[in-house]
C-alpha cells in the first residue's frame, strides 16, 4: 500500500534524492519551510518505511569495477528449496548489485559489476558451483546510458 504523501513530502523527498548530504536548514529553505517541520517529516517517512536508509554512492570504475554485465537466468528447478538456496546465494555475493526473478522465458536477471571479464568468470564459477542452474547467459553493457537511484516522485 503506497503511503500517503502530501506536496511538501514529495518535494523533501526530492532533495533527499539528489543529495541526502545535504543539511536539515537547507533542504528545508529549498522546499520553503522551516527545520523542525521538515524533521519530522522525514522522521515520519522513515517510520512508514518510505525512506529506507540514506547511504552513499561510489564511482564503480574508480574502484576498479569496469565490467557490468547483466546475466539472465534459466533454470528447471522450480522448488521451495532450490529457490532459498540460490536466493542466498545472490544476497552472500557482493558482485550482484541486483536480482530480478522475471515473468516469460527467462527466470532471473542479474545485475554483476566485477573489474573484468576474468572476475565474471570467477563469479559465474562460484555461481554455478553452489546451485544448479539450466541456462546461463551474460551481457557485457558496453556503455551505461542511463543510471540512476532517483524514484520519480
Amino acid at each position: 500500500m503506497a503511503a500517503r504523501l502530501d506536496e511538501m513530502d514529495r518535494k523533501i523527498l526530492a532533495e533527499l534524492q539528489e543529495d541526502a548530504d545535504r543539511s536539515l536548514e537547507e533542504i528545508a529553505r529549498r522546499v520553503g519551510s522551516s527545520k523542525t517541520p521538515v524533521w519530522n517529516r522525514i522522521r515520519r517517512m522513515k517510520e512508514a518505511g518510505v525512506i529506507l536508509r540514506q547511504t552513499a554512492l561510489l564511482d564503480a570504475e574508480a574502484l576498479g569495477l569496469e565490467a557490468c554485465f547483466f546475466v539472465l537466468i534459466r533454470t528447471s528447478e522450480h522448488e521451495a528449496d532450490w529457490q532459498r538456496r540460490f536466493l542466498q546465494v545472490l544476497r552472500d555475493r557482493p558482485e550482484v548489485l541486483e536480482a530480478h526473478r522475471l515473468a516469460g522465458d527467462i527466470d532471473y536477471i542479474l545485475k554483476v559489476r566485477v573489474a573484468n571479464a576474468r572476475a565474471y568468470d570467477t563469479f559465474y564459477q562460484a555461481l554455478i558451483a553452489e546451485v544448479r542452474i539450466y541456462n546461463v547467459t551474460a551481457l557485457l553493457s558496453m556503455e551505461e546510458i542511463k543510471a540512476t537511484t532517483m524514484l520519480p516522485l
